[in-house]
């Protein structure tokens, strides 16, 4: 499975200096799907068909993901900040025509989601985030048990070239293990969809730019994140954070309560899943979303 199918048509919309790769079916009012770490727009391949029905669905690879451009990362960690992430998405859908949209978002694409809310208030109308707390809650509540489940947002941000030699060396291994540790038990991703993900991850400009990214998280996006908390600036629309029982967020987080301190009206509740929501139980999140989306 190499793209959403028909009626989703794909283009590359330049923003940000880059290109993003992105796929667009159905009518009715915006919705933008965000993606998360090591994956592709492919996440919603059960959600997006349903929501193109109803609405206009964009589903997006982040830059560095994917079949979006790869800009090389740069010392000051600004190129994969979610600040300039975020900015690739205002203009993809100010180039297709939304001036206010919906977000749907996971995981890191969550990040790039959230800070998206903040930075173009009038232009983000609802947004929905999965599995994760705020970027800045979890870096600040640093436990043993969260280095050893999250151990991977360190090892990524690591300089000189470390995370990256070494996935190099073996991708798919590394992406296999990824899904491994994530993916409730019992839970699995069809070999197609994988072998898609294993494709676009095994580019090294790839590796470098999600490196690149996790370094961001750890540097810049904090630093955004401190500025916005120090300045009182909260995200005003309405947040629906979802989250899997079994994933580490649910265990070891309170995420509606962490989110209420980042965001004026949230709701939300836990789903039988483990990290991978879209994929492990799409019907459940479709139902949530229906219920949350205007």
């Amino acid at each position: 499975m190499t793209g959403l199918p028909e009626p989703f048509r794909y283009e590359k919309i330049e923003a940000g200096g880059t290109v993003i790769n992105t796929a667009v079916a159905g009518r009715g009012e915006p919705l933008l799907l965000l993606h998360g770490y090591p994956q592709t727009h492919l996440i919603w391949r059960h959600i997006a068909p349903a929501l193109a029905g109803r609405y206009t669905v964009v589903a997006t690879d982040l830059r560095g993901y994917g079949d979006s451009g790869k800009p090389a990362p740069d010392a000051a960690s600004t190129v994969y900040a979610k600040r300039a992430m975020a900015g690739d998405q205002a203009e993809v859908m100010r180039r297709l025509g939304f001036d206010r949209f919906s977000v749907i978002s996971h995981d890191r694409g969550a990040r790039v989601g959230h800070r998206l809310a903040l930075d173009h208030p009038d232009a983000v109308d609802r947004l929905t985030v999965l599995d994760i707390v705020p970027t800045r809650h979890a870096l600040t509540h640093v436990t043993r048990t969260m280095a050893a489940a999250y151990f991977h947002w360190f090892f990524l941000a690591a300089g000189g070239g470390i995370p990256e030699r070494l996935l190099g060396s073996e991708p798919e291994f590394w992406i296999r293990t990824v899904f491994g540790r994530l993916l409730a038990p019992g839970a699995s991703i069809e070999p197609a969809v994988m072998a898609e993900y294993v494709r676009c991850f095994s580019d090294p400009a790839t590796i470098a730019a999600t490196c690149a990214d996790y370094r961001a998280g750890a540097t810049t996006d904090l630093a955004d994140d401190d500025a916005s908390a120090a300045a009182g600036q909260k995200v005003t629309c309405p947040v629906l954070v979802l989250w899997g029982e079994r994933s580490f967020v649910g265990k070891e987080y309170e995420p509606v309560e962490a989110w209420r301190e980042y965001a004026t009206d949230v709701r939300g509740r836990a789903l039988p899943a483990g990290h991978f929501l879209p994929e492990e139980v799409p019907g459940p999140v479709l139902e949530e979303l229906r219920s949350f989306l205007p």
